[in-house]
Formats: C-alpha cells, sequence, structure tokens
C-alpha cells in the first residue's frame, strides 16, 4: 500500500461541498483509500491576488494503484466536479494536488513528485503538518513540520469552522 499525501483547495462555487465531493469520490475509487484528513483553513490567494479566499485541506491516502493511476483519476474528479480551467493561479472550482506518493522522486512530462512548491507554500504546509507533520520530503530530506516552520511564504492561512468527512473515518 503506498502512502500518498494530496492537497485540495476550492475558492469558486460551493467551496465547501466540492472539497468535500472530492474526497468522496476518492474514498469511492477502487484501490483508494482515505486515511486522514486534514481541518480546513481559510486562505488568501497566491499568485494572483484579485479572487476570492480558498478553502484547503489536506489528506493523507493508502493506495494500490500507480502514482500516474491516481494522478489520472485525481484529473478526472475535478473534470467531474466541474473545474474550468483558467489562467494560471486563477480562481477553480477544485484542485487537487498529488503532493507526495511514497518517497518518489519523479520530474516526468505529465507530473512532478514532490510536487514543485509544496515546500513554499503555507497553504499547503499548515494542513499538511497537521495530518503527516514527520512525514520526510524526499527531494529535501526535511520533515513537513521543518519545511513549514522555515518556509518563506507570508500568506495567511486561518482555521476554518467547516469540516471535511470521510465515511472510512467515521467508523
Amino acid at each position: 500500500m503506498h502512502r500518498v499525501l494530496v492537497g485540495l483547495g476550492s475558492n469558486v462555487g460551493d467551496r465547501l461541498g466540492f472539497l468535500q465531493r472530492a474526497v468522496g469520490e476518492l474514498e469511492r475509487t477502487p484501490g483508494i483509500s482515505v486515511m486522514s484528513v486534514s481541518s480546513i483553513y481559510e486562505t488568501e490567494p497566491v499568485g494572483k491576488k484579485d479572487q476570492p479566499r480558498f478553502l484547503n485541506a489536506a489528506i493523507e491516502l493508502g493506495c494500490s494503484v500507480s502514482a500516474l493511476q491516481l494522478y489520472d483519476r485525481m484529473k478526472e474528479i475535478e473534470r467531474v466536479i466541474g473545474r474550468i480551467p483558467t489562467e494560471r493561479w486563477g480562481p477553480r472550482e477544485i484542485d487537487l494536488d498529488l503532493l507526495y506518493f511514497d518517497d518518489d522522486v519523479r520530474d516526468g512530462p505529465t507530473f512532478i513528485i514532490p510536487h514543485r512548491e509544496a515546500s513554499n507554500r503555507r497553504f499547503v504546509l499548515v494542513p499538511l503538518s497537521e495530518i503527516a507533520g514527520d512525514f520526510v520530503d524526499p527531494a529535501k530530506k526535511r520533515t513537513v513540520r521543518s519545511l513549514l516552520e522555515n518556509c518563506p511564504d507570508t500568506c495567511e492561512v486561518a482555521l476554518s469552522p467547516f469540516q471535511l468527512h470521510s465515511s472510512a473515518l467515521e467508523d
């Protein structure tokens, strides 16, 4: 079983609903189990500032599928939920980022693991440190907690009153 860490974000429409639907779609996928779900954080946008604030979270998956199969499934979920491609760093209904896949380091034409910007983004590291603070970034050779402590990003990341639910974790 592979240990996988995924970042989720939404800043258009039913932000919480889109995040919840993405988790539900992942847990209904054969070969994928939701192991842990972070709190939800409200964050200011990075890059393009003149857009609504994001809801961000992180989840830990256990999966028996390959990194490419998981990546393809995540992109399919984004399409099913209704993500409409716009400008880089623009508003989005849902964003699913494959942050880490075990201790893999890949720089391929389809995707890069670890995610290129994960260690530079508080909106990724804050929820990730909540569920996997001791996870060691295989490229940086530092824990997520250490990456957060030394993160150059100063964007506001505030705990949201919303919660994500996973049926697998409610038993």
